[in-house]
């Protein structure tokens, strides 16, 4: 994880879609209060990637198809599919399926591959929305753009984080608490 960063740009290689399963198959295993599962992942390949970009432009107002979807040969568009659950808000289940895509993008790292976790305005539009075929209980968060990583993007990785910056403790109360 330390040496993990998104790549924008990939080659043209991509995990076949039984490699994806078996990332998958890890990445589900993030927590999962109630075990509800809320997520699922669309894969895109091919003239899917079109398809999207003939769906993000017209959200957009424009013709033609956006070339967004083809910086990468596989896209996974990450779904909160909320269940009906009286322990579990939603905000929750979208928790978890953004927990899966976390996972998975450093699984996908870890096993050679160039992400980066692409979002937009777009992602709420109705047009993206049909295409990817949601149901109404869905929502789309984005999309992880999967290829090769290129030979010169190994470089550069070693940026740490100075956690001192974000770890504090709970503030001392202003009364005793009794």
């Amino acid at each position: 994880m330390r040496r993990r960063r998104s790549l924008s740009k990939v080659t043209d290689d991509a995990p076949t879609h039984d490699e994806l399963l078996e990332l998958v198959g890890a990445a589900g295993r993030v927590a999962d209060h109630s075990e509800l599962k809320p997520w699922r992942l669309i894969e895109l390949r091919g003239d899917d990637r079109l398809t999207l970009g003939r769906a993000i432009n017209k959200a957009l107002g424009e013709k033609g198809a956006s070339s967004k979807p083809l910086r990468a040969p596989l896209l996974i568009a990450v779904v909160a599919s909320y269940r009906k659950s009286e322990k579990v808000p939603h905000w929750e289940q979208q928790v978890v399926a953004s927990g899966v895509a976390h996972a998975l993008s450093l699984l996908l790292d870890e096993a050679g591959w160039g992400v980066i976790w692409r979002t937009g305005h777009y992602t709420r539009a109705k047009a993206v929305a049909k295409a990817h075929g949601l149901k109404k209980n869905e929502r789309l968060l984005g999309w992880l753009y999967v290829g090769g990583r290129p030979e010169r993007s190994r470089e550069g990785r070693d940026k740490v984080i100075d956690a001192q910056q974000f770890v504090s403790r709970m503030p001392a109360p202003k009364k005793p608490i009794t």
